[in-house]
């Protein structure tokens, strides 16, 4: 079918023309709406169709396809019904080639094989995959290439030479050219250096034509655009105005507007049948793309750069900068000189009252709730603003959920003079209205993202769509041992100086030994990583990690990503993913803002696939009992993230000998947190016999 692609663009170029590829979003605005859409958009003259599967969280659109994949899902759009709309759309006669457009966890999901295969049998002619790395996207384009489907890889303009050599050569229909970085969205002009850019691709892509889209809404932008490309595609314009019309009138709307485009007296020339391509027995493509990394992209099969082309300009640039900060020994006199600053290293200490309260295994402390700005994430913060200023960066963005991210980042801005913006879901900005006002005392704006759950995925993936858009000035300090490469490893590396520090002080204090068991809550994974990574290769030692099982591991509503998860790709990562059967990311739940993830680090997912950790889920009714024994038996009041790990640790060491030793990692303190307590006491307190509500006044 990927002939088909070819056959349109030989036409459209023997016609002295350009061919229009149009997208819209599968289901949008309602399942029924889409095959009209279709027609109509083909009786007007559209080329190609791209058809977009409807993804939760796609990090490289622009609000306006965000809002059609919610509605999309929300219609209940599933990948099965998009094929079946694609069959639906051959059977009433749309001859023109479809391309089925998506993110990768749901194919990954489906099954790649079965997902090709089943594509072919209803008509589909191709594939463009937003996320898929050329090193993946080889191999996925092989399996295509056997059953007569085509990969369009997508280029942008910040893509190396390296790179657009091998997605020239794989290519075999078109290249889609990324006219700007950023995200998907109409615009007001067309990118400039749009006739350098295609001229640069077409240095590598040879015969095979290109086709430019983003951005373009207008006749004028397709004309302007037309002057350097093969095609040109339209999105977001399209699918504002079928949102707009009526229902009844979709249909019509898709139709005027490709005749605006195309001029009223464009002649239809669309292919008058169509006929499903055959299996081959096509030669595998060999991979050639060899990108050299100090640090291993991968944990195992975990990690890795699934991330949209444009994006990887900006991880390319944080990586060579935090090899070359990492290989300096200045940096770190620079980075160990801000201890004091910090407070490190942070206290070890035996808990006296807890140990005889669980009647077990010695239980000790790492509070690491002491540092500056009253969490870990302090550590993480100022090591990345130290890298951002070696890149020449003045401006910092960052995402938060609990807040003390966003707290420890605008810190870090404050105390180098630089300007910082900090993305938070707007539920959590609700939640954690004081660590709000701290960020905003600091002089960090807060940005409330209202897409989606309002909490941290959200905040994550508003921070990624801004990072591509704003890279030349900006650094994304990602608070957690999430996301592509090279975050999870960055985060790890000075994180680590937890379980280093925890090591050094347990040994001084007891002959040398070391803990039997490390315990640390689990989100994202940026305390535990720090904690564990010191100890991987003493075996001796477990590693218990707790997530927040939320409302019960029996409901949906937790966070438990590695005890309830199974492995996908979200956020640039392959992982251990909260997902349904369709691929897409389920909502979460959990008293504390900053364990609400549906994904984990890569690190700690092979940590898990290897069993060198062990994970357990605590529910919120269980996180409080830990908030109120810590609070109770030692006076210290933690974070509701370390609560779990509080709770968590007291089980494991009631099950262990009383000669034996756990360190719990304290990553945070709790203020943050009591109004949160305070809200939710009413509802979990009788669970766990806790009550703080006010008697009345016994004088009266």
């Amino acid at each position: 079918m990927s002939a088909l692609l070819k056959e349109t663009f030989a036409r459209c170029k023997k016609e002295g023309r350009n061919a229009l590829v149009n997208f819209i979003t599968a289901g949008y605005p309602t399942i029924e709406d889409t095959v009209p859409i279709l027609k109509s958009m083909q009786d007007a003259g559209v080329d190609i169709i791209e058809l977009g599967i409807p993804f939760s969280d796609p990090i490289a659109d622009g609000p306006t396809i965000q809002a059609a994949n919610n509605v999309a899902l929300d219609n209940g759009i599933t990948v099965p019904k998009c094929l079946d709309l694609v069959k639906q759309a051959r059977e009433q006669g749309v001859t023109v080639p479809i391309i089925l457009m998506g993110y990768y966890n749901p194919i990954l999901k489906y099954g790649e094989i079965k997902l090709i295969e089943d594509s072919a049998r209803v008509g589909a002619n191709g594939f463009i995959v937003v996320d898929l790395p050329p090193e993946e996207a080889i191999k996925f384009r092989s399996s295509c290439a056997r059953y007569g489907l085509s990969y369009v890889p997508l280029v942008a303009p910040a893509t190396t030479d390296e790179r657009l050599k091998v997605l020239g050569e794989i290519a075999d229909s078109f290249i889609y050219v990324v006219s700007k970085m950023g995200t998907t969205g109409a615009s007001k002009s067309v990118s400039s250096g749009i006739t350098e850019l295609c001229a640069r691709v077409r240095k590598f892509a040879g015969s095979t034509p290109i086709a430019v889209g983003f951005g373009v809404s207008t006749r004028e932008h397709f004309l302007t655009v037309g002057e350097s490309a093969d095609g040109v595609v339209i999105g977001s314009r399209i699918v504002t105005l079928i949102g707009e019309s009526k229902p009844g009138e979709r249909g019509v709307t898709a139709y005027k507007y490709v005749k605006s485009i195309l001029g009223e007296g464009f002649s239809v020339n669309a292919p008058t049948s169509f006929s499903r391509a055959v299996v081959i027995d096509g030669t595998e493509t060999k991979p050639v793309l060899e990108e050299d990394h100090k640090f291993n992209p991968k944990f195992g099969e975990f990690g890795g750069q699934y991330v949209p082309e444009a994006l990887h300009t900006c991880l390319a640039e944080l990586e060579k900068g935090f090899e070359s900060a990492v290989a300096d020994p200045e940096f770190w006199k620079e980075f160990k000189d801000l201890y004091s600053y910090i407070g490190r290293p942070s206290s070890l200490h035996r808990a006296e009252r807890l140990t005889e309260y669980a009647g077990g295994a010695q239980i000790w402390l790492k509070r690491e709730d002491l540092n500056h700005t009253g969490s870990h994430k302090i550590n993480n913060a100022l090591a990345q603003v130290l890298i951002a200023k070696r890149l020449g960066k003045k401006k910092i963005i960052a995402e938060t959920g609990a807040g003390q991210h966003g707290v420890a980042t605008a810190t870090a801005c404050a105390k180098f003079g630089l300007e910082c913006t900090v993305f938070m879901g707007a539920e959590d900005v609700r939640r954690q209205a004081l660590n709000v006002f701290r960020m905003r005392i600091l002089g960090a704006k807060v940005v409330a993202v209202t897409n989606g759950t309002q909490t941290l995925r959200d905040a994550t993936s508003e921070a990624f769509r801004f990072w591509v858009s704003n890279l030349e000035s900006t650094h994304y300090v990602v608070g957690s041992a999430i996301g592509p490469h090279p975050y999870p490893t960055l985060v790890r590396t000075f994180q680590s100086v937890i379980g280093q520090e925890t090591k050094e002080q347990f040994k001084t204090l007891n002959g040398g030994k070391l803990p039997n068991a490390v315990v640390a809550c689990v989100g994202g994974g940026s305390n535990s990583t720090g904690m564990f990574s010191p100890f991987e290769h003493d075996t001796e030692v477990k590693m218990l990690g707790v997530e927040a099982g939320g409302d019960g591991l029996d409901t949906d509503r937790h966070s438990a990503t590695l005890t309830a998860g199974i492995p996908g790709v979200f956020h640039g990562v392959k992982t251990y993913v909260l997902q349904d059967s369709d691929g897409q990311v389920h909502d979460t739940h959990s008293v504390s803002a900053g364990l609400d993830y549906p994904g984990v680090g890569p690190e700690l997912a092979f940590w898990k696939s290897t069993g060198r950790a062990d994970f357990v889920a605590a529910t919120d009714a269980q996180a409080l009992i830990g908030f109120k024994l810590l609070s109770q038996l030692e006076g210290i009041i933690p974070a509701l993230e370390s609560s779990h790990a509080i709770y968590g640790g007291v089980e494991l060491a009631k099950t262990m000998p009383k000669d034996q030793h756990i360190v719990i990692n304290v990553s945070g303190r709790g203020d943050k947190d009591v109004q949160s307590v305070a809200e939710v006491l009413p509802k979990l307190g009788e669970q766990i016999g806790w009550d703080l509500r006010f008697e009345a006044d016994p004088t009266k």
